[in-house]
This record gives structure tokens, C-alpha cells and sequence, in this order.
């Protein structure tokens, strides 16, 4: 069976992570400029706080974690009063991989954060799944990796940057999965936790070259036509069709990137009974060709005559 949440992490393509170590002790803060793309926060040792903007605050304990899906502007500090450093996320060197707040102290607290790289146009895909701030705490399985990540990242080993990055990806994964409660936000995640949604979602997803109606995902549902659309509108965020149809473009957008497929193909893969019907499809969604697309996401220029003939 089709495992929507492992295709769209996937398909965001996770590249590496940008990480830092932030050692500190006493009164200290530093707020950070809104950054746009996914970043986290791993506490290694000891507490501190974290404020981002139009969330409550968050006091954070060794071997929570942290993901901001959009990082807005937020501040991370300990527990005094003081007027926070101001820092850019866009503008950080290689300098400012590792910072110590502790003025000669044996540091309080240290913390790993950074962000994650994605090798894909489609990375607000992974806004769209959770709420601002994602919170994990008290979970087993969670812990056990925040223990592992920690100890990778407060060494200076052979192979640091690959194990972490490898480590902080599965964390996301987690996060992702570990997360869903009556509080969480419509999206793809409540939609999967819902035990009549679930098997509309996956049959979707496992089967995106059919032509699929909203009558057809209630029955698989076991509702009516009425209570299934109602339902997948108020949990996932939006009508039934229109969730197909943005994991359609999204297939097709990483088809028409990455794999040698003529147009019919390619829109038959996702739903599309001729290559017309799917160039229509996809320009009216993305606002472009998919011959443009393709082009301009760097395919390779075998594919172009075939692409351009249509």
C-alpha cells in the first residue's frame, strides 16, 4: 500500500542540513530574522527558552525538539531578562557554526539548531502538513534519537556532517508522524489519522492515474457523498479534488524534473487520459507549460523536441 507521508518526504528530496551548536550560560538571548525554510532546535544539555513570533512561548528541556516548518522571527534565550543579539539566518558564515554565550561559565545549556536543505520547488509542501511550531516531547523512540544526535554533534568525528544529517532527516520524519492531536492544524496529517480519510488518502496516492470521483473516495471511505466531502474539507483543509489535484501537479513536477518521460506519459501517470488535457491541467495550475517547466527546472534537453511538439 501507498505511504502518502514517505512520498511526500520524498519527493521534498532532503539534500543535507545546516547545523550549528550554541553553547550558553547566565543571561543571554539571540533573536533571529524570519528565515522561510524549514529549521529546528535540538536540545543537547540543560533548558532555555524559545519565542517565536505569535506562538506561546516554549520552555525546552534536554532532548526536546523543535520544527518550525517556515521559521518566522523567533528568540531562543535562558531564563534572565536581556536584551537578545540579533542575528540573520541568511547572513551566517561558516563563523557562526558554533556559538558561546557562556562568558568563561560552564555552559547551562547547548543546543543544536539549523535548517533543512531540500532539493525541490515543492518544499511549501511540507508547511502545508503542520502547524507553526512543532513541539515533540516525552517520546521514546524521539528520545533515543535526540541521544544519538547529541552525541554526534557535541564530537569532532570523522564524518560528522553526513551521520548528523543523516540523523537530523530521520528526526523529521518523526516529527512528522508524532505529532498529530485533536490541536493539529487541518492538513495531510489529520487526514491520515482519520480512520475513515485514511484509506481515501492512500488509495489516492497508490492509485493516481485513475480518474477518481468524489463519490467513488466516499465509498472507499464507507460515508456519503456529502459526509465524506464535508469531512475531508474540514480535517485536511481543502475539498477532495482539489487535494488530488495539487498531489497530481506535484507528481508531475517531479516527473517532468527528474525522469526522461514524454508528455502522454507523463500525464498518464497522473491522471490524464492525453498529453493535451495534462499540458492544459498543468498550465492552468502552475501558471506555465510543463514544456517551460521542465526547461527552466533544468531536464535534460533530449526530452525537448518532444516536449516542445506538444
Amino acid at each position: 500500500m501507498s505511504d502518502p507521508l514517505s512520498e511526500v518526504v520524498q519527493m521534498l528530496r532532503p539534500q543535507g542540513v545546516f547545523s550549528k551548536r550554541i553553547s550558553a550560560a547566565g543571561a543571554w538571548g539571540v533573536r533571529y530574522t524570519a528565515f522561510g525554510q524549514p529549521g529546528f532546535s535540538v536540545v543537547l544539555e540543560g533548558s532555555c527558552r524559545l519565542a517565536v513570533d505569535g506562538e506561546p512561548e516554549i520552555v525546552m528541556h534536554k532532548g526536546d525538539f523543535v520544527l518550525l516548518p517556515t521559521t518566522p522571527a523567533f528568540e531562543i534565550s535562558g531564563f534572565c531578562d536581556v536584551e537578545p543579539i540579533s542575528m540573520d539566518p541568511l547572513q551566517m558564515t561558516d563563523d557562526d557554526l558554533d556559538v558561546d554565550y557562556s562568558h568563561g561559565a560552564e555552559p547551562e545549556v547547548r543546543i543544536l539548531g539549523g535548517s533543512f536543505v531540500f532539493d525541490s520547488p515543492d518544499a511549501a509542501l511540507l508547511s502545508a502538513l503542520l502547524p507553526t511550531v512543532v513541539h515533540v516531547r516525552g517520546v521514546e523512540r524521539f528520545e533515543a534519537l535526540v541521544s544519538l544526535v547529541a552525541d554526534e554533534a557535541l564530537r569532532d568525528r570523522p564524518g560528522r556532517t553526513l551521520v548528523l544529517t543523516r540523523f537530523v532527516e530521520i528526526l523529521l520524519v518523526e516529527a512528522l508522524r508524532t505529532t498529530v492531536t485533536p490541536q493539529t492544524p487541518p492538513g495531510l496529517l489529520r487526514g491520515l489519522a482519520d480512520r475513515k480519510l485514511s484509506p481515501a488518502i492512500h488509495t489516492m496516492h497508490e492509485h493516481l492515474d485513475t480518474p477518481w470521483t468524489v463519490a467513488q473516495l466516499a465509498t472507499v471511505a464507507s460515508l456519503s457523498r456529502s459526509a465524506f466531502y464535508e469531512r475531508f474539507t474540514r480535517q485536511i483543509g481543502m475539498p477532495p479534488m482539489e487535494y488530488l489535484m495539487a498531489w497530481r501537479m506535484a507528481v508531475a513536477r517531479e516527473l517532468l524534473r527528474h525522469d526522461d518521460l514524454g508528455l502522454l506519459e507523463v500525464g498518464r501517470r497522473v491522471g490524464y487520459g492525453s498529453a493535451s488535457a495534462f499540458s492544459t491541467a498543468f498550465s492552468r495550475y502552475t501558471g506555465e507549460s510543463p514544456s517551460g517547466y521542465a526547461r527552466r527546472t533544468g531536464r535534460s534537453q533530449r526530452n525537448a523536441p518532444s516536449l516542445q511538439a506538444v
